[in-house]
């Protein structure tokens, strides 16, 4: 049986108590009332199954029930470094990529990215994405919350890049390149990387400068055909690519 799930830290032994806001959801929103049950997600890679003891006024109390193991994203771990487009956009791509099984996003500025200074990325435009990330979390039932890294420069963020040799990169570019993207698939996956940077340009793309920066990181641009995507649509396709290259959309259990 599916239960809805919310993502609750702060969860005890014997149960939960639950105020404020997602009290509200779940009884006014939701119209659960004592007896019903949901699973709550804290953020260990479990789901606790618990039932409703008590419903007040401000406050629930919920039992919990049974717990159970929620299995890990398989390797190689996909980094998403994402060149800020326009910041609709990005509320989009961070909820996709968590329902799809994502590792982490680094947003980092560019040339031709929507937002120039890493000042512009807000502490509180980074909560906001963190609670898109626990929204898309509940809904899509993940064991974990996918990272979002503080903003940075292309520069900095090259410079972390495969500092091991477990970390492959794509670099996919609008431009001439040499190499198809199945093909630099195939060459990364003989490689048996544990984890995986794939680098999308914003609405601007990357300039030629930013190509050779790229190729001084041992990265070459990488085509994905004639076509020319959309920032989200490309976050998208090359995230559901790889999954499918590396067969992680068969890894785990059917619910």
């Amino acid at each position: 049986m599916a239960y809805r799930r919310f993502y609750i830290e702060d969860i005890q032994a014997d149960g939960v108590r639950i105020s404020g806001d997602l009290f509200h959801h779940i009884r006014d929103v939701c119209r659960f009332q004592e007896g019903d049950r949901f699973e709550v997600l804290p953020g260990n890679k479990q789901a606790v199954l618990v039932e409703i003891a008590s419903l007040g006024k401000k406050e629930l109390f919920a039992k919990a029930v049974s717990t159970r193991a929620l299995p890990e994203l398989p390797r190689p771990y996909i980094t998403l470094a994402l060149s800020i487009p326009k910041l609709p956009k990005v509320d989009w791509i961070i909820e996709k990529c968590v329902e799809l099984g994502a590792f982490e996003i680094r947003p980092f500025v560019s040339d031709f990215s929507f937002l120039r200074k890493t000042s512009e990325v807000s502490e509180n435009r980074l909560a906001r994405w963190n609670k898109l990330v626990q929204a898309a979390t509940q809904q899509s039932g993940r064991g974990d919350l996918m990272r979002i890294q503080p903003a940075t420069t292309l520069e900095k963020l090259l410079s972390e890049f495969n500092r091991t040799p477990a970390t492959g990169g794509l670099f996919p570019y609008e431009g001439e390149a040499r190499v198809a993207l199945p093909q630099a698939l195939r060459e990364l996956k003989a490689k048996n990387h544990q984890n995986l940077w794939v680098f999308v340009g914003s609405e601007g793309g990357f300039s030629a400068r930013e190509v050779e920066l790229f190729a001084s990181h041992g990265l070459g641009p990488v085509s994905l055909g004639e076509q020319i995507l959309r920032v989200e649509t490309a976050c998208v396709a090359l995230v559901s690519i790889i999954k499918y290259e590396y067969e992680q959309f068969e890894y785990g259990s059917i619910r």
